[in-house]
Order: C-alpha cells, then sequence, then structure tokens
C-alpha cells in the first residue's frame, strides 16, 4: 500500500471517497502537526489533543473545504490557529512574567566548533528554555512569521507587550548561544534572529 501520496492525489481523495482522504491525511502529517503545536505549547499532550482537533475539523468540513495552499501549508495554519484558540481560551495572564534565568558566561577559550544539526538543536533548546509566554510570542513571530500586530490581536494582548516578550527572548537566545559560536556567527545568527 502506498504510503505518502501528493497533494493533489489527497484532495482529489477528498471529493471522490473523504474518509479515506482523512485517514491518509491523518498518517501522513499528524506527526507533522503534533511538532508545529508542541513547539508552541511545549506539552505533548495538548499538542495531541489539539492536532487530533485539527484533522477533525478537517473531516467534519470535507464537503465545504477548499485548500489554495499545500496540504502541509493548510495543516500548519490550521494548527497555528487552533493553538492560538487554545492560548486565548486558556486566558494566559500576561503581567507577573517569571524573570529568565542568569545564564553563566561559560565562553571557552575559542568557540567550540558545532556542525549546523547542533546548531539548531541548540537554537531549539534555547527556545524551549524560555518561559511559556516569551516562547509563545517568539515562536508565532519568528517560525510563524506573523506580525506583531497579528500575534497581539490573536492573544489578546498589546503589541508593546509582544514587543516585550520578542526582546527578552532574543536576548535570551543571544546569551545562551553566546558559548557556542564566534562573534561572526552571532552576528550572522542575530539578523535571523530579528
Amino acid at each position: 500500500m502506498q504510503t505518502n501520496f501528493t497533494d493533489e492525489e489527497l484532495l482529489t481523495l477528498l471529493r471522490s471517497d473523504a474518509d479515506k482522504a482523512v485517514e491518509l491525511l491523518f498518517r501522513q502529517y499528524y506527526a507533522y502537526v503534533c511538532k508545529t503545536i508542541y513547539q508552541v505549547l511545549n506539552d505533548e499532550q495538548v499538542a495531541e489533543d489539539i492536532a487530533q482537533e485539527v484533522f477533525f475539523e478537517v473531516w467534519r468540513r470535507k464537503e465545504q473545504l477548499t485548500i489554495k495552499t499545500s496540504l502541509r501549508g493548510y495543516l500548519r495554519r490550521a494548527a497555528v490557529n487552533r493553538t492560538l484558540n487554545y492560548l486565548r481560551d486558556r486566558k494566559i495572564k500576561w503581567d507577573d512574567e517569571p524573570v529568565l534565568p542568569m545564564l553563566e558566561d561559560e565562553t571557552p577559550g575559542a568557540p567550540q566548533h558545532l556542525e549546523a544539526g547542533d546548531l539548531q538543536r541548540l537554537i531549539d533548546e534555547a527556545i524551549d528554555a524560555l518561559p511559556e509566554k516569551c516562547r509563545v510570542v517568539f515562536i508565532l513571530s519568528r517560525q510563524d512569521e506573523l506580525s506583531y500586530q497579528e500575534i497581539a490581536n490573536n492573544l489578546q494582548i498589546s503589541v508593546k507587550t509582544v514587543e516585550n516578550q520578542v526582546s527578552k527572548a532574543l536576548k535570551h537566545l543571544r546569551i545562551a548561544l553566546k558559548p557556542y559560536l564566534s562573534d561572526g556567527l552571532l552576528i550572522l545568527l542575530s539578523f535571523w534572529l530579528y
């Protein structure tokens, strides 16, 4: 049995046999959708619950579903929207932000040599170490490419709060990654982070 289907095949099947198409869609994209949600929430169980809701909604709306982007893009956007709804419904309090832990400067005499995969792992770990609110705003800004205004609207906070959270995240990431990067690489990474 074929395990990976093209978007065109799945969309065609969605019109003729929606139940089968959603089952195949689930098999092909469930892990990806879970990962997308987990990056924001850092809670595996909640990520799985929200991912199941995303696929249920696809199944529920199968008759009128129109996908103009790739299925992957559509599912990512659906996952992000569901995650934002979850956060909004939880009514996270944006005041009383916990203070970021002070990171010790462990800069070795010369920066350690890192492979690209190692650098990505360090970046991911540094992002995961951010306080929840700070991590959510940073991921929505940098990975999901939402504007500060869109983030503020979705989370029902001010644009200034979004700016403050992103600023805190960037400061934390620069400090966390400094021991591993030369000054030149840190500057290049800063451009990506900004």
